[in-house]
């Protein structure tokens, strides 16, 4: 169980996070999502004992990182695959690992297997690794330990396709058998298909949590007008909600005969009006926070409040 309690860091006078609270149960993968920025490295970084949090916790089977007997048999981290000795082999470092970890060398064969780098490329220096090997080497030591919680930063990274599937089945496996996964990462259609809860971050602050089933259901109206601006402003005279949409549609929070009332009453031409049908993690994404820009940490919204307009 990874447990992330009213998680605030600042760094001087920039506020990093703020009050960032959930949890990542056994048997689960979790998506942390949010653009540059958002505080997501902050939070992952806390909670691995590199950064200390300001005010509230982060923990591990409620006990804090550096506080935990031999950390690494019980959590596998990678934050940063680049974050390797070029000169050494694949394999001399995890031998090293091992060491470190007391676990026997039988352990760095399997894992070396398990990742794909067994044989020839165990043998070469990490120095001649591609980005995608690295990763997988990176992962390797993670799970050298047989750790019950793996937190990973971006491990699609650099992955082929064909790695990536590979990783996607990797990471479902560990939690179908009781592990605990969190996974952060920029490709939104692979986490889609991995994750079992989504935690959305802007802004330093939680903007959505729950289920993937929870969060990617969508309500409300797609509408799209010929004045957009006009259909916009119609909507907030009429007390409808919405949020930018794809190709400058809007997602109106009211049935569609709710949105065609308002728009004929200000005499605003519509080029399309349907029940919102999900548009996936992407959409998710987008809508809250910004194709763009991420919002200031004191505007976010709440995450019960996000979840409530979409329940």
């Amino acid at each position: 169980m990874i447990a992330i309690e009213h998680l605030t860091k600042r760094y001087g006078t920039q506020l990093a996070v703020s009050d960032v609270s959930f949890e990542c149960a056994p048997g689960t993968v979790t998506g942390f999502l949010g653009p540059n920025g958002a505080g997501k490295s902050t939070t992952l970084r806390s909670l691995c004992g590199l950064a200390t949090p300001t005010s509230g916790a982060a923990t591990v089977a409620g006990r804090a990182y550096r506080d935990l007997p031999n950390a690494g048999r019980h959590v596998g981290v990678l934050l940063d695959a680049g974050a390797q000795h070029a000169g050494r082999t694949g394999r001399e470092s995890l031998v090293l690992s091992a060491m470190v970890l007391g676990v026997g060398r039988s352990r760095v064969d399997e894992v070396l297997e398990l990742v794909g780098l067994a044989g020839s490329p165990a043998g070469k220096r990490v120095g001649k690794y591609s980005l995608g090997m690295r990763q997988r080497l990176g992962l390797a030591t993670a799970l050298l330990g047989d750790p019950q919680v793996l937190v990973l930063d971006e491990p699609a990274n650099g992955l082929d396709p064909e790695g990536i599937f590979w990783m996607r089945g990797l990471l479902r496996g560990f939690a179908d058998r009781g592990g605990t996964v969190l996974l952060s990462s920029h490709l939104l259609h692979e986490v889609e298909a991995v994750a079992d809860q989504l935690v959305v971050i802007a802004g330093g602050r939680i903007v959505a949590q729950g289920s993937k089933a929870e969060l990617l259901t969508t309500r409300g109206t797609v509408v799209r007008a010929a004045d957009p601006t006009a259909l916009e402003q119609a909507l907030a005279a009429a007390g409808i909600p919405a949020t930018a949409g794809r190709s400058g549609a809007l997602i109106a929070d009211a049935e569609p005969e709710a949105v065609g009332r308002v728009a004929a009453a200000a005499a605003v031409v519509l080029v399309e009006l349907r029940p919102a049908d999900g548009g996936g993690l992407e959409e998710l994404f987008r809508s809250l926070t910004g194709s763009t820009d991420t919002p200031p940490a004191g505007t976010a919204p709440a995450a019960h409040q996000v979840q409530e307009a979409r329940a």
